[in-house]
């Protein structure tokens, strides 16, 4: 049995064949970071239902464009009933890009300071109850991007990021996707 997901086809197969593969690409990284981020207080399922919409507001999640949204563009977002409609979490989108393409002029990369973040492996979780919310590099990586001008980038959020892009894998022992994934970030 999956560790989430059973029932809804589009949950199966983000838990079967996305969810804790690795992501190492700056676009791809920085989706994932700001769809954590408009997750926070909601249900995964909600983003994940709202990816599509997301994408077509966010221009794909390219960093390079979405750091020359201006004020306009946050009311265009704040109109499209298609996305969560957050101003708080559009602007920390905006300043999250702006923040990403300045990694980029300071010689390293949104992958390069996520990564260089990758805990120790762990022995796999058996139940929901051993997965933790969030660990020691989980908060070392909010302060890192927190110094570095990002937003809506606390512990908990980064390690839900972390699991998202395979830096730990969480399915549980008994997940049938668990393999699969550890094969994949090797």
């Amino acid at each position: 049995m999956r560790c989430f997901g059973e029932g809804d086809a589009l949950y199966e197969r983000y838990h079967d064949q996305e969810w804790g593969r690795p992501v190492t690409d700056e676009r791809g990284l920085f989706e994932r970071l700001s769809l954590e981020a408009f997750q926070s207080g909601l249900a995964w399922i909600t983003i994940l239902r709202k990816r599509e919409a997301f994408r077509a507001a966010f221009a794909g999640f390219e960093p390079g464009a979405v750091a020359e949204f201006g004020e306009r563009d946050v009311e265009r977002l704040l109109a499209d009933a298609g996305i969560v409609r957050n101003r708080a979490k559009i602007e920390a989108t905006i300043a999250n890009a702006r923040a990403t393409v300045g990694l980029r002029g300071a010689g390293t990369s949104l992958a390069d300071v996520i990564w260089d973040h990758r805990p120790a492996p762990t022995p796999p979780p058996v139940t929901w109850n051993d997965v933790r919310p969030l660990a020691p590099e989980s908060a070392a990586l909010a302060k890192e991007l927190r110094r570095r001008g990002f937003r809506f980038v606390g512990p908990t959020t980064l390690y839900a990021l972390m699991q998202a892009c395979g830096l730990v894998n969480d399915h549980l022992a008994s997940c049938p996707a668990r393999a699969a994934t550890q094969a994949a970030a090797r």
